[in-house]
């Protein structure tokens, strides 16, 4: 995996979130790529409005998904700001849902480079939570601050509406219909997603990682997400 490179706005430094990016002694550098799902969704701008579903992916050609593979979920409209979900299983309800202070399209442009890295940070010291019970996060793209955000408590009926949506759908990306049945586009533009399974490597009680799987195998980009509580 390609080292993470320093910047004025970086805390991707973080001792916690680099024993995450670095390899263990003798064992190849990660590759976590999912190449034709971040295709798919920088190309977004360039759908049309009629489309419902731009891409869903067939089955895989042979097994390639753990058992513990972690349901990743990155919608919003096109814009407005991006929300992420993590669920353990698609027919879950999601253990983690956040609305990051990032607009889609600005997400897009981040994914041009083929690395985005995501990170969360959380300034709770107490511990008293799990990581993932945190709720109040820094957020982090490809090492620049970009806010702050609250975990849900709760889904809006728009998340709820789009894990509805997603219910039987494993990897993918596209087009949602508008939780207004009457409404094809809103004023915020489509309703987009891209949804993957991914490789959750947990470092200690105060840093996980989240590991986007290709579904070829083939090499692509990267998209990781880091949570990390400070100590």
């Amino acid at each position: 995996m390609p080292t993470v490179h320093s910047s004025p706005y970086l805390q991707m430094d973080n001792p916690a979130i680099l024993s995450l990016l670095r390899p263990t002694p003798g064992e190849k550098p990660r590759r976590s790529s999912s190449g034709g799902l971040m295709r798919m969704f920088k190309l977004f701008p360039m759908l049309t409005s009629g489309c419902k579903m731009v891409a869903l992916l067939g089955r895989p050609r042979k097994p390639m998904l753990k058992d513990s593979a972690t349901t990743g979920t990155i919608f919003g409209y096109r814009k407005g700001r991006v929300c992420l979900a993590i669920q353990d299983d698609p027919h879950c309800v999601p253990m983690f849902v956040i609305e990051l202070p990032v607009l889609t399209s600005l997400l897009q442009k981040e994914m041009a480079s083929d690395i985005l890295r995501i990170a969360l940070e959380s300034e709770t010291k107490t511990h008293k939570k799990k990581l993932l019970e945190e709720f109040v996060w820094a957020v982090y793209c490809n090492g620049r601050k970009v806010g702050y955000s609250i975990r849900r408590k709760q889904l809006s009926d728009d998340e709820l509406h789009v894990m509805q949506l997603l219910r039987g759908v494993s990897m993918g990306a596209g087009v949602l219909p508008s939780p207004n049945e009457k409404e094809t586009v809103t004023s915020d533009g489509e309703l987009t997603y891209m949804r993957a399974r991914f490789e959750r490597v947990v470092g200690s009680k105060d840093s996980e990682a989240l590991y986007m799987i290709n579904p070829d195998g083939a090499p692509g980009p990267e998209l990781s997400i880091f949570f990390v509580r400070a100590r």
